[in-house]
């Protein structure tokens, strides 16, 4: 027999008792009707991996991938805002630690771990949760975000209204862009490398006359001049700190 829906009578006496409620009564109401707080009480049955004082981490029934995990509060929370920094802080290190041992569990090669932050971030659960989901490559699970342009005053005003509602000083426009950036600083490297060339080709002042001595580690019948090996790459790219500095006018 199907579940008799409410009328619209019940519907709006509903709303109005709601509308009175303390924020006290309005958190007990919600937890009564809310099906993670039965989960964490026991009430409804769970596939439990973890628990402590603050968090309850259970398997979700209809996973994105196998061993996608619910990391539920134990306190009701609808929403992050209204979670103690210190709570917070606890459910974000567990996060890391179920990631961790979901890599080694289900030999994931990644993880996406997620909050679906308000009912237009496609909140659905009026409980705070955080998804943690195993990944592999070509699994099917798909997070496409559109790519939008946007210009430079609007990046700016957008910069200048984060600051304001976070009370910092306005940010001052970049004096140019990354490309821009990226080519100067690789135009500077390059003139480096030729006048390091140059200094390493001048002939001393003493001793010029002299017979050149062979090096030890060259092979006694090699007499061609061996060629000047570039200078290494440093880890992480062509581009170093001392670029950067030399770029923008700092001296050593």
């Amino acid at each position: 027999m199907a579940q008799q829906q409410p009328t619209p009578e019940q519907i709006k006496e509903l709303q109005e008792k709601i509308a009175k409620m303390s924020p006290e009564e309005l958190k007990e109401f919600q937890k009564k009707q809310c099906i993670f707080c039965h989960i964490v009480a026991g009430k409804v049955q769970s596939r439990k991996v973890y628990e402590d004082e603050h968090t309850l981490a259970v398997l979700d029934i209809n996973p994105a991938n196998p061993g996608h995990i619910l990391l539920l509060t134990k306190e009701h929370y609808s929403i992050m805002p209204q979670l103690p920094p210190e709570v917070l802080e606890h459910v974000f290190l567990v996060a890391k630690k179920l990631s961790n041992a979901l890599l080694r569990a289900v030999d994931a090669r990644g993880s996406n771990i997620m909050v679906a932050n308000g009912v237009a971030a496609g909140q659905k659960a009026q409980h705070f949760i955080v998804h943690i989901i195993p990944r592999r490559e070509k699994d099917g699970v798909v997070f496409e975000l559109p790519q939008r342009q946007q210009n430079e005053d609007s990046l700016q005003q957008i910069a200048n209204e984060l600051a304001k509602s976070l009370g910092a000083p306005a940010p001052k426009k970049s004096a140019a862009l990354l490309p821009d950036i990226m080519e100067r600083i690789k135009e500077t490297e390059h003139k480096d490398h030729q006048e390091r060339k140059r200094k390493h080709e001048r002939v001393p002042a003493k001793g010029a006359d002299a017979p050149e001595k062979p090096s030890p580690a060259a092979p006694s019948g090699n007499k061609g001049e061996e060629k000047e090996k570039p200078p290494k790459k440093q880890p992480g790219g062509d581009i170093n700190l001392d670029d950067i500095a030399r770029l923008f006018g700092a001296k050593k």
